[in-house]
């Protein structure tokens, strides 16, 4: 008996479905495509419980005739390409002939489509079984319904996360191609609400005001260059807007089609490096023509990723063109005019970006018990508000608070491990501060050097940590609450998540469908930074860094973010306050290293420096 067997179609095409069918969001993917491929004007798209339930895409394209729907069923089948040298020339964003019948094999499946003037045609397949092909009254273009997702394998059911998360997915897709496609107006409804109405777009401008919301596409602006065959256009973040924690706000396109572009990533990110800070990332929603003989789509199941010719030319023009930007529209600098930008750098090999963790999300906890201070503003920090307590929980009621740290008597800075006690820094020296960010001491020792910022942040962390695991957080109200408009993956995710940061002292207040009232923030942050933190620990969220299944990793993110966020440092200090400085930091569980790791201090021994000086 033979041992190899060719597959029946229908487990094939059940096969082919895990590369295209990964989640509900990768079939609201590959109808649109098809719609826009088909001239469509017009793209509605409706989903219901995250997409699992129902997902119907409608256009008004070209539509089929009843022999072109059949064949558009079959495995291969495709208009877009006639032979491989076809792979050089594409326009289109589908090709393989792949995504319906995979569709189809793992759903019930419902396809009704009519040419101008022609009949409509109604085919309804179910688990890969075509069950019957009728006609019907429709105008021209095609509408597609897929119900029961996994219907036929229950098992890949399993695999999908929670309808909120799908659902996210689902809405991120149809932006990113929303965006491609301003000339094309499109519609989203999710379980019978609209999402977003996007009509006709006269530019890109309009388009991300509309999806991404006003807040952001005023911190844009133009880019455009062309040379050579390659063209970048779009809009980028201005100098001085801060940048975002995540790359989930910097979008690439190639030939109109969303993609993972590592290179072109890169390249914005080194274009950014003198105007951001190290771990921050701009918005940005870049498009790139490029002969299309050029550049490979055919290197993922899923054509998220695509291969360049020429990587090297492709990053130094994307760089070349963003810069050229960057250094028009830098502010002057009184008495020194036009801020410099640095010239491109050279150009080093794409740098290895890790895929993001699988998104999660965190469990719905009990209504806080919170201490709220009194309101302050915005823009400033009141610090009699921030002492005076309006209310506090019962005592009877609170959780007993975190233990005491351990007195400061610690391993000597520098690693020797040996014991120092508490009295011994008040006999240390001050020599003052180098660089704002360094304090220097003389000690019995030697010399130490403190870096002020990573001490601080490695206090406030564990002070915080505490805080949160006493379920005793400080909030201070603001007097002029900050509205945040979000993208719909954004508002998503926060909405799930409002009573776990209103335990942890953010008060937030729905809004909209899309955007949120801040009305109070941990009493340590400074309210100018309640909505920068809070962004960033969105975008923590989008990353799968906090993990549903363990709230504590949630609380040392939040805490870890707030800490970087609250710490200010003055231009001045003294003595006194420094040494008093280094006793809090050296009565914390970890005072050698920042909550991200940084030292914060480094000792040189009276030994060490008479090497270094050739008197050993």
């Amino acid at each position: 008996m033979a041992k190899v067997r060719i597959l029946p179609d229908r487990v094939a095409n059940q096969i082919a479905a895990g590369e295209v069918v990964e989640r509900p969001a990768a079939v609201v993917k590959e109808l649109v495509e098809n719609a826009i491929d088909a001239g469509a004007t017009r793209v509605e798209v409706e989903f219901s419980h995250g997409g699992r339930a129902l997902m119907r895409v409608e256009d008004n394209g070209h539509g089929m005739a009843r022999e072109d729907a059949l064949l558009a069923l079959e495995r291969h089948a495709t208009s877009k390409i006639a032979e491989a040298a076809d792979l050089d020339r594409l326009g289109s964003f589908g090709f393989r002939g792949e995504a319906l019948p995979s569709i189809a094999s793992v759903s019930r499946f419902l396809l009704q489509t009519a040419e101008e003037g022609g009949a409509g045609t109604e085919i309804l397949v179910n688990g890969g079984r075509l069950l019957h092909v009728k006609d019907c009254g429709r105008p021209r273009g095609t509408r597609i319904e897929v119900a029961q997702l996994f219907n036929s394998v229950p098992a890949r059911r399993k695999f999908l996360k929670s309808d909120a998360t799908e659902a996210a997915h689902i809405v991120a897709a149809v932006r990113l191609h929303a965006l491609a496609a301003p000339h094309c107006a499109f519609t989203l409804i999710e379980d019978g609400r609209v999402i977003f109405r996007s009509p006709t777009c006269s530019g890109l401008a309009d388009r991300v005001g509309e999806i991404f919301g006003r807040q952001l596409a005023e911190t844009l602006m133009p880019v455009e260059l062309a040379e050579g065959g390659l063209r970048l256009h779009g809009l980028i973040a201005r100098p001085g807007s801060g940048g975002r924690a995540t790359r989930h706000e910097t979008i690439t396109f190639v030939n109109r089609r969303p993609v993972d572009s590592r290179t072109l990533a890169y390249a914005l990110i080194e274009s950014y490096h003198e105007v951001l800070p190290k771990g921050r990332y701009p918005a940005a929603f870049v498009f790139l023509e490029i002969d299309p003989a050029a550049v490979d789509v055919n290197v993922h199941p899923a054509k998220r990723e695509v291969r360049f010719r020429s990587e090297a030319q492709v990053r130094s023009f994307v760089i070349r063109g963003v810069l050229a930007t960057l250094r028009a529209a830098a502010p002057p600098v009184a008495g020194m005019g036009v801020v410099e930008l640095p010239p491109v750098t050279a150009l080093a090999q794409a740098a290895a970006f890790p895929s993001p963790a699988p998104e999660a999300g965190i469990a719905p906890v009990a209504a806080p018990s919170v201490r709220a201070t009194t309101p302050a503003t915005s823009g400033a920090k009141s610090a009699a508000g921030a002492a005076s307590v309006a209310w506090t929980a019962p005592a009877a009621a609170r959780p007993p608070a975190p233990a005491a740290p351990a007195p400061p008597s610690t391993s000597a800075p520098g690693g020797g491990g040996a014991a120092r006690p508490a009295a011994s820094i008040a006999s240390w020296r001050f020599l003052g501060l180098a660089h704002t960010t360094y304090a220097l001491f003389e000690t019995p020792a030697g010399l130490l050097l403190l870096d002020r910022r990573a001490a601080r942040e490695r206090i406030v962390f564990e002070e915080l940590a505490g805080q949160f695991a006493a379920g005793e957080v400080l909030v201070q109200r603001l007097l002029l609450p900050v509205v945040l408009e979000l993208d719909p993956v954004g508002a998503a995710l926060l909405r799930d998540r409002l009573a776990f940061l209103a335990r942890h002292g953010f008060e937030i207040a729905e809004f909209g469908r899309a955007t949120f009232r801040l009305e109070g923030v941990p009493a340590v942050l400074d309210p100018a930074d309640g909505e920068a933190c809070l962004r960033d620990l969105l975008d923590a969220f989008r990353d799968g860094r906090s993990v549903e299944r363990d709230p504590e990793v949630a609380r040392e993110q939040l805490a870890r973010l707030a800490a970087a966020r609250a710490v200010r440092l003055s231009s001045q200090a003294d003595g006194a306050e420094m040494r008093a400085l280094l006793a809090k930091l050296f009565a914390c569980r970890a005072p050698h290293t920042s909550p991200g790791g940084r030292p914060t201090q480094v000792e040189l021994s009276q030994g060490e420096i008479a090497r270094r000086f050739g008197r050993s």
